[in-house]
């Protein structure tokens, strides 16, 4: 059994079935966000292959990746947003660092470094 089954139709409607009002109104909601707006419905879908590269969602990472491209994104285009989310993710451990950094400070002064007791 794969770890993430392939989509489907019967999925889709199992889905629907068990929480129908939901399932409608998350649609529409979707469909209200990568709408044209302030921001064209491409960079929305650039946005969305970076996010689901950070929150590793297979299914988002090949949905939005062909919406893009449907709405017109380049290859280089989507590889580029790609690199964006790798920096974000990146970038939170190393500015996280400092709470480790001000942790071991505290400790080579005698404090407590407020981590679990």
């Amino acid at each position: 059994m794969d770890l993430y089954p392939p989509l489907s139709k019967e999925l889709a409607r199992k889905r629907a079935q068990l929480a129908p009002e939901i399932s409608a109104t998350f649609k529409k909601f979707s469909q209200a966000v990568f709408a044209d707006g302030a921001l064209p419905a491409k960079t929305k879908q650039l946005i969305a292959v970076a996010v689901s590269h950070v929150t590793q969602c297979p299914y988002c990472i090949r949905g939005h990746t062909e919406l893009a491209v449907n709405h017109g994104a380049t290859e280089q285009e989507v590889m580029e947003a790609i690199w964006v989310a790798a920096e974000m993710r990146a970038g939170g451990a190393y500015a996280h660092a400092n709470l480790a950094l001000e942790t071991m400070s505290q400790l080579e002064a005698g404090g407590s470094g407020g981590g679990p007791s």
